[in-house]
């Protein structure tokens, strides 16, 4: 067994079983791309067992930290099976749903996501993708499905010196799928949507937004980087069970038209729309940042906005940067909102911390002269967790800001 020494100090954060070993803290080892190693102190002390990858920052991912634990096909059966086993700890309201979400789940480096009978895999990490059969079969015998789609197409593999591989990994199918999520429908495209077909992570957020339409039967919602329209049908779902549709006024923007248009298809898919509603709905194909200044100065206001934009931060490195971008569009948004308006405003960024979101959202309010109440915090969904060995886990963040009263 190839083995790892770390340099004096360095093994700290194994000890709390954090399981990330970077480049800096290795004093000598190596092996080969994703091969197990023995990862110990500078003293000879057993630390854990671990994926190597030899061109990542992050030099090895921690499989175990039990040093009689054999790192073999049946570990990883196990873990799948755990993981798997764990989603029924939780009350999902979906039948699409994160079954494996990486470190979280002992299996870094690994995302899995069931859409119905389908499940999609990224393998993200060297480790995962040096067992990536073994663990296919044990996704499938964990699960009870025939199907697996592979989207490891994501630019984590290109720090792990890996090259982007999409396809059907195990049996074949359609690749369009419809879930169900709480009372309403999405569809999307497994093949070519983002991430491995849609955001899951957002779906109590979902929820939360179709619940404050229906108490403050909102009249205008504006949705940015709206992709298919998940909270444009929340607001919709919310504004339903209101009983007040009609007259509603809603915007979704994004720059990808085949997003739009698969919107568009979702707000049909749940009765939305159509001769006689009386429901107004545009989707603009467009920069977020030039429409909301268009709409500034056009007089337009709203009394609900969603701010769910891209990862601008991938790293803590990028910060900087990305809380400019936040706080430029967070600033235009609240212009926009009319005195007693929601704002649910988010952060996908991992290198965006939840207190400095904040503090960006804080100062883009001083910018715009706007104060507001920070009624909630959002995050991800449950069966995308954050861990206590693993704080990073912690990467979606969300607050909703009702604007005070003139």
């Amino acid at each position: 067994m190839k083995t790892l020494r770390l340099k004096p100090g360095k093994e700290r954060s194994l000890q709390r079983r954090h399981p990330w070993i970077f480049e800096s803290a290795i004093a000598r080892g190596g092996a080969d791309s994703g091969e197990t190693v023995r990862v110990e102190s500078h003293d000879g002390a057993f630390l854990a067992w671990a994926a190597f990858s030899p061109v990542s920052k992050i030099r090895a991912r921690a499989w175990s930290f039990v040093e009689t634990q054999r790192i073999d096909a049946a570990f990883l059966a196990s873990v799948c099976a755990r993981a798997v086993a764990a989603r029924a700890l939780f009350d999902l309201q979906s039948d699409g749903v994160r079954l494996v979400h990486g470190e979280a789940d002992g299996l870094p480096g690994l995302i899995v996501d069931r859409y119905g009978d389908t499940l999609v895999a990224q393998f993200l990490s060297a480790g995962v993708e040096r067992w990536k059969a073994a663990i296919a079969d044990a996704l499938l015998a964990a699960t009870g499905l025939h199907k697996l789609y592979e989207r490891s197409d994501a630019s984590g593999r290109e720090r792990e010196g890996l090259k982007p591989v999409t396809g059907w990994l195990r049996g074949e199918g359609a690749t369009e799928i419809t879930i169900r999520e709480h009372g309403w429908k999405l569809s999307l495209d497994i093949a070519t949507g983002h991430k491995t077909g849609f955001y899951l992570d957002q779906r109590d957020s979902r929820q939360r937004f179709a619940e404050l339409a229906q108490h403050r039967r909102f009249r205008r919602v504006l949705n940015c980087f709206c992709y298919t329209g998940g909270f444009t049908v929340a607001a919709l779902a919310g504004l339903r069970a209101a009983d007040a549709v009609e007259g509603a006024e809603l915007v979704s923007v994004d720059s990808s038209q085949p997003a739009l248009e698969r919107a568009r298809a979702n707000l049909a898919l749940n009765g939305f729309g159509g001769e006689g509603s009386g429901l107004k709905t545009e989707f603009l194909d467009a920069n977020v940042n030039t429409v909301l200044r268009e709409f500034i100065e056009q007089g337009r206001s709203f009394d609900a906005i969603v701010l769910d934009p891209p990862k601008f931060a991938p790293t803590a490195a990028h910060a900087e940067r990305a809380a400019r971008a936040y706080k430029d569009i967070n600033r235009l948004a609240l212009k926009l909102l009319e005195p007693g308006g929601v704002l649910l405003t988010f952060s996908c960024s991992g290198g965006i911390s939840a207190d400095l979101f904040h503090k960006i959202v804080a100062s883009a309010g001083i910018d715009a002269q706007v104060d507001g109440y920070i009624s909630e915090r959002l995050g991800a969904a449950p069966d995308h967790p954050m861990t206590i060995e693993f704080p990073e886990g912690e990467y979606l963040k969300g607050l909703v800001v009702v604007k005070k009263l003139a």
